[in-house]
């Protein structure tokens, strides 16, 4: 085996688990959200194994919980596909935006398996990177992060009733601060990053007071004008695009 070769599978391999560490942290936070999860899955008539294989298949709080509503609402399948799209139309976003630090001649392949599994916190991590983006490094953090999201529906399923109103709810508060964890270095870093950051907290609380809109549309329109805002104030030349 020749020098460049061990040092290629030494450098993917160093990549696949730093994915690992950071997201163990977010695995924590995604088995104590969706353990409250769980319970409106249980509400919906589903077996811990049922829960389980929904978030397995799909992670997204506000879109399962919106299928689990319909659900048990005995909605139609049309209409359960059609909330769950709508719920998570934010994450077709996400995924373009994070295409753009993909290598072009990346096989669709890995593109498809890291779409699987863009939510909020492991496309702020993901985002975060300096350089091409690998995807070995969503793999390590889906690694754990997956499971987590997935157990915690099953025991919220079985268990999660038993628990006050008042302990299921204080979980939910470790993955909001965790996601400040992950947005906090940057914008440390960048002051242009820490002004979108603090427009992005105001908005989205102008939104949120006024009910203007629901949470996923709230989130697709805001990152969408914040977006353009920054691009057209801030453009970045692309000298410093090659560069990250």
């Amino acid at each position: 085996m020749s020098n460049t070769t061990v040092q290629n599978f030494s450098y993917r391999r160093s990549v696949f688990t730093e994915g690992i560490h950071d997201g163990i942290p977010i695995a924590l936070g995604y088995f104590a959200v969706s353990f409250s999860l769980g319970i409106a899955a249980r509400n919906a008539g589903l077996s811990p194994f049922q829960g389980f294989l929904v978030s397995l298949l799909c992670n997204a709080s506000a879109g399962e919980y919106a299928g689990f509503t319909m659900i048990a609402a005995n909605a139609a399948y049309i209409q359960i596909a059609l909330i769950t799209l709508i719920a998570n139309a934010r994450y077709l976003l996400m995924s373009c935006a994070l295409s753009q630090k993909m290598s072009s001649d990346l096989p669709m392949i890995h593109r498809i398996l890291v779409g699987f599994d863009v939510t909020d916190e492991l496309f702020g991590i993901a985002i975060a990177r300096e350089g091409i983006f690998d995807p070995l490094y969503s793999y390590g953090a889906m690694l754990v992060a997956i499971p987590g999201w997935s157990l915690g529906t099953a025991l919220g399923v079985a268990v999660g009733n038993i628990l006050p109103v008042r302990i299921v709810s204080a979980l939910s508060v470790a993955l909001y601060g965790m996601f400040i964890a992950i947005i906090i270095p940057p914008a440390k870093k960048d002051k242009v990053i820490a002004f979108l950051v603090i427009i992005s907290f105001v908005s989205s609380y102008v939104f949120s007071y006024f009910h203007l809109f629901s949470e996923g549309t709230s989130t697709i329109i805001l990152t969408a004008a914040i977006s353009a805002l920054a691009a057209l104030i801030f453009p970045r030349k692309e000298e410093e695009e090659n560069a990250a």
